[in-house]
């Protein structure tokens, strides 16, 4: 994986949650506008995690990795139409988890020169949501 500098990438985020709450993970895609993938990863998360709480940790995953990568513009890519909703201020937030969890990926943004949320479909997804799977199924493989 490359680990020189760019001005902007984009950056696919994917949580899963087994259960729901369940056992849960995160993936993520680092790519750079022409494609190429510069990093990817996956974590397990634990146990007891919604899924959509699974999906902010994939975020903010990711944001972190991008630091290593980028600290210009950040195209945050998900699936999950709620966490994009809610970090672009289209929804609110009542759940305190995900207030806690919203807040922390806000905190990410300033280290960026920008950082903007857009829905994609999930067959647009996949890799992220692979690395996500990926992650509980090692854990549960040990």
């Amino acid at each position: 994986m490359k680990k020189e500098s760019f001005s902007e990438v984009k950056l696919f985020v994917d949580g899963c949650s087994r259960g729901n709450p369940g056992q849960a993970g995160a993936g993520y895609v680092i790519k750079s506008l022409s494609g190429e993938i510069l990093s990817e990863g996956s974590k397990f998360l634990g146990n007891r995690l919604t899924n959509n709480q699974a999906e902010y940790k994939a975020a903010i995953l990711g944001l972190d990795e991008c630091l290593k990568i980028c600290k210009g513009k950040i195209y945050v890519l998900s699936d999950s139409e709620l966490i994009i909703k809610q970090m672009t201020g289209v929804y609110r937030i009542n759940d305190e988890k995900l207030k806690e969890l919203f807040s922390e990926a806000k905190k990410r943004e300033n280290l960026f020169k920008s950082v903007s949320y857009s829905h994609i479909k999930r067959i647009q997804n996949k890799r992220a949501d692979r690395l996500a799977n990926k992650a509980v199924d090692e854990y549960k493989n040990k």
